[in-house]
């Protein structure tokens, strides 16, 4: 899969749109199709490596537990763990993932199945 990428912090030059494996849920996780995202102030300072406690939350000289940007998606359920009772693939979903690691830049991400909303049917015909 692809995803957009950060190997150091600066300004979006370093961005790089890489192929990386594309992950698995874990028990309690799904797999999100992602189909949006946008990109918001956390990302911008994420990138410049301030105020410093991103560093502290990414890696302190150069990004390393946190590699993707995107916190704002929104998808398709493509896979779902063992454990996940509320949600199942071809679910519709966004959510906010800033508390789960990121990763919203890419094709595909897992998460939590409590960090989503699902997405209400449509009431209109």
């Amino acid at each position: 899969m692809k995803a957009n990428v950060f190997h150091e912090y600066r300004t979006p030059d370093v961005l790089a749109l890489e192929e990386i494996k594309q992950p698995g849920p874990e028990d309690d996780e799904v797999l999100v199709s992602i189909h949006a995202a946008c990109i918001n102030s956390w990302d911008w300072e994420l990138l410049q490596g301030v105020p410093f406690v991103n560093r502290l939350m990414a890696g302190l000289f150069k990004p390393a537990k946190i590699k993707i940007f995107g916190c704002d998606i929104a998808g398709r359920i493509e896979a779902v763990g063992k454990n996940v009772t509320r949600s199942q693939p071809g679910d519709e979903v966004f959510g906010d993932l800033s508390s789960c690691g990121r990763g919203g830049f890419a094709e595909y991400v897992t998460v939590p199945e409590n960090a989503l909303l699902l997405k209400p049917a449509s009431s209109c015909r």
